[in-house]
């Protein structure tokens, strides 16, 4: 019996910071002058990336909300993809030179996560008896780093590395989708696809069990407003209701220890900074092929609660967790290529003779044994 009720007994708790969520078309406007009130920001400093800051009205637009609030210090926006460590060291010298008390930070993935890394190296520069200085995260893609509390970047290897704490996690997120009106096609759409990497890696990983209901909702409306946002680029529900599914793939929570969330996560950071591969891309590469693998290697439970989920995309059962497992792979992939994202490792230069090393540290953690069903994974994935 206590068995059958195991997944209904645990505990739950927000990251300590969070102050606020505010969502909706154009809500940046009254958003942000709220978070400034409730974290008393007097000084902002804007931490961005090249491109949203030259050409788009994006952070002119949040510029000019500071500026009426009397809240605006500088800007920064020398953040590149996958936060390289260089950019974090020089947006920390420009943080400390202005004397901000408040970060906003605005954009995908990246930016927010050389925020947190910025605030954290912050910190630990005070001697870690210092305040952090409070985050404000405005998105303007789908890949969700708003909601943890740890910082991926990029370090002067080329090696994808991390922090976490659980105060360097955003007090505030503002999701408006007008905002999002910008973002490229492709980056909007393989972000996309980096939450619903989130929602099914979380439907196998040691979450709370309201957090992967709400895991099936994301993926549900991920499956069912992609297409439509491809199809109608300025829908802007589709967009907003896209914002929400990500806030739902990866649900703010407080945890002990910062990781990847599954093997898909895991070879996604072993391949995007080396390799020059987009978040978003990383997870349209594997997260097809790393469900289907699931199907021989995931434990009862976690078969039983990936099968699940065709229910939530009102597709037929086969008959076994197994096929079921296979088929939602499948309506992955299905999705991948109707969105025009089908990439290869060919196509990225990944060499070949480098997937023993690549499953190896994918699999750091986890069962060495998978290895030769990882490395069959990545030639799959090689040229297909």
């Amino acid at each position: 019996m206590a068995d059958t009720y195991s997944k209904l007994h645990g505990s739950y708790a927000y990251h300590d910071t969070l102050k606020g969520v505010y969502y909706g078309p154009g809500c940046v406007r009254t958003a942000l002058p709220k978070l400034l009130s409730i974290l008393d920001g007097k000084k902002a400093f804007v931490i961005t990336g090249k491109s949203l800051r030259e050409k788009t009205s994006v952070v002119t637009t949040v510029e000019g909300i500071l500026k009426d609030n009397g809240a605006f210090a500088a800007t920064f926006s020398e953040i590149g993809q996958h936060a390289p460590v260089q950019g974090i060291i020089r947006g920390l010298e420009a943080l400390q030179a202005v004397g901000a008390d408040i970060i906003v930070s605005i954009g995908g993935g990246s930016p927010i996560d050389a925020a947190k890394a910025i605030i954290y190296r912050h910190h630990q520069q005070s001697g870690g008896t210092g305040k952090f200085p409070n985050h404000i995260a405005i998105p303007t893609t789908l890949s969700a780093a708003e909601y943890r509390s740890g910082a991926g970047y990029t370090d002067e290897q080329g090696n994808k590395v991390g922090v976490s704490d659980p105060m360097i996690a955003p007090a505030g997120i503002i999701l408006d989708a007008e905002l999002t009106l910008v973002t490229p096609e492709e980056l909007w759409l393989s972000t996309g696809i980096r939450a619903l990497d989130h929602a099914v890696e979380g439907l196998y990983s040691l979450l709370p069990y309201p957090l992967k209901v709400l895991r099936y909702a994301a993926l549900s409306d991920l499956f069912k407003y992609l297409p439509k946002s491809k199809a109608q680029p300025g829908d802007l529900e589709a967009r907003q209701k896209l914002l929400v599914a990500a806030w739902m793939s990866i649900w703010p929570m407080k945890v002990e220890k910062y990781g990847p969330l599954g093997l898909s996560h895991s070879l996604g950071h072993k391949l995007g900074a080396t390799y020059g591969i987009p978040h978003g891309i990383t997870s349209c590469l594997t997260l097809a092929s790393v469900v289907i693998l699931k199907a021989d290697v995931a434990s009862p439970e976690d078969k039983a609660a990936l099968a699940e989920a065709l229910f939530y995309l009102r597709e037929p059962t086969t008959g076994t967790p197994e096929g079921d497992i296979r088929q939602l792979g499948n309506k992955i992939d299905e999705l991948v290529r109707g969105l025009g994202l089908h990439r290869t490792l060919a196509s990225y230069n990944v060499p070949k003779a480098n997937f023993s090393t690549i499953a190896r540290q994918a699999l750091v953690g986890d069962n060495p044994e998978l290895q030769p069903r990882v490395e069959a994974l990545l030639e799959s994935i090689y040229s297909a």
